[in-house]
């Protein structure tokens, strides 16, 4: 009987903690690429590739690969104070 009441307060401290757990890990600039790639370009954000945060020249740049669930692919990044992001198609090029 202690087994089972120990297991079951175990399955609902689990069930808490599982919100906590699923919530997102990308950082809160993401969710402002994706509201403005969505503007822009008509975008809706599969997921995001390559994202990168650094200074540069004492600056904040912020840099990501977006797929769109179409297929398609853009280069987001900004530079503060920049406000906004700009964003650059993924074509197809020969160097």
């Amino acid at each position: 009987m202690l087994r089972k009441a120990f297991s079951t307060s175990h399955l609902a401290l689990l069930a808490m903690a599982l919100p906590a757990i699923a919530q997102s890990t990308d950082p809160a600039w993401l969710d402002q690429v994706a509201q403005e790639i969505a503007a822009a370009e008509q975008c809706e954000v599969g997921y995001f590739i390559k994202v990168r945060e650094y200074e540069l020249g004492g600056r904040r740049v912020y840099e990501a690969r977006v797929q769109c669930v179409d297929g398609r692919q853009f280069d987001a990044s900004r530079a503060e104070p920049d406000p906004t992001f700009s964003f650059a198609a993924c074509e197809v090029r020969v160097c």
